[in-house]
């Protein structure tokens, strides 16, 4: 009897499967070399093929589904439970077989290469970014201590470095100095590689329709555009409503409730940290923005910010931002500000 479901635990170079019946019978124990894998799964029946949301998932998921299987990603915090006994690959297989079987099951939508390429971009600009802050914040620190203090801000420090280089009277020591000029050199890199990736970024968003229609939305810029569409553009229809986006960004609160009592905590921050830090600055941007006119007293995101802080109002108006980018990739809409909510009252138009 042919395995209906198949299970991966996904490696280098070792995979073990573990394949099921209709019944839940086990059909198939194996472990197959990376160079089997596709030679494997061309000679068998089209199945179920279930493994972890890991890397090299979506390649695996679509080399596949191009044989004709029916793949199917699980997050690796709902596999854990079905592991049976000690943790090996094996016992790892078996219990991804097994969660796949679970009818209330949520899997993971399979990416397109195009989708991970514009992520590995934001990965790397990201990555680029971090190294920056952390040179200037070096550079600052080094010469901090012979007592040459540095202005904040990224251009202040870049020129007024160049200035303590070329001044020879500073009393800086000369293995110092070429210190300072490989930091600063480095810093300039990596400053230019950020500003390429963001240009990039820029010309696919002009390229892109949906990234057009989704910066019109207040918060949200290129980058945030072009990580929405890369990251749910493909798959928006498996969210019921804009409230599981939402909670998918991890921006909706916390529960534990018992005993019939409602408890909600602090914001999950479950999913795409990523996604959801850019969400929520472009929220933060929208708060600074509707707090300097006058005319917006009674907008919504000021009031919540009045009556509650800051900060809740700028994960509140990520929240918001977050239902109606649902909104519009699942009816294929335009903003419009001027469009009423379900309390009756208008969307701000800041």
């Amino acid at each position: 009897m042919h395995a209906t479901t198949i299970g991966v635990d996904l490696a280098k170079q070792v995979f073990a499967i573990h394949g099921v019946d209709q019944h839940g019978k086990t059909v198939l124990r194996k472990t197959l070399r990376r160079a089997q894998m596709v030679e494997f799964f061309t000679r068998i029946a089209p199945c179920t093929v279930a493994m972890e949301a890991c890397g090299t998932a979506h390649y695996w998921a679509r080399t596949l589904y191009d044989l004709g299987h029916t793949v199917r990603l699980i997050a690796p915090q709902f596999v854990k439970p079905y592991v049976q006994g000690n943790k090996h690959d094996a016992a790892d297989a078996a219990a991804i077989c097994e969660a796949a079987s679970r009818p209330a099951m949520r899997f993971v939508a399979v990416k397109t290469a195009q989708s991970q390429a514009v992520l590995a971009l934001h990965r790397v600009r990201d990555g680029f970014i971090k190294s920056r802050t952390a040179t200037a914040n070096q550079l600052r620190g080094l010469l901090a201590e012979f007592g040459l203090s540095i202005a904040q801000g990224l251009g202040k420090l870049i020129q007024e470095v160049k200035r303590l280089i070329a001044d020879m009277e500073n009393g800086l020591p000369a293995i110092m100095r070429d210190l300072a000029q490989r930091l600063l050199s480095h810093l300039l890199e990596v400053d230019r590689q950020v500003q390429e990736i963001d240009l990039q970024v820029r010309q696919l968003c002009r390229q892109s329709e949906v990234c057009r229609r989704l910066e019109q939305v207040p918060g949200i810029g290129p980058l945030t555009a072009s990580a929405l569409e890369a990251t749910v553009g493909d798959n928006i229809a498996s969210f019921k409503n804009g409230r599981q986006l939402a909670a998918f960004l991890g921006l909706v609160p916390k529960q534990h409730s018992s005993g019939g009592k409602q408890r909600l905590q602090s914001i999950s921050k479950r999913g795409d940290g990523y996604l959801r830090r850019l969400l929520v600055h472009g929220a933060r941007a929208v708060l600074h923005h509707t707090t300097r006119k006058p005319e917006m007293t009674d907008c919504w995101l000021r009031q919540v910010a009045v009556r509650r802080n800051m900060n809740i109002a700028c994960v509140a108006q990520a929240n918001k931002t977050a239902r109606i980018v649902w909104a519009m990739l699942v009816h294929g809409s335009e903003f419009r500000a001027d469009l009423p909510t379900a309390s009756g009252r208008q969307v701000s138009t800041v």
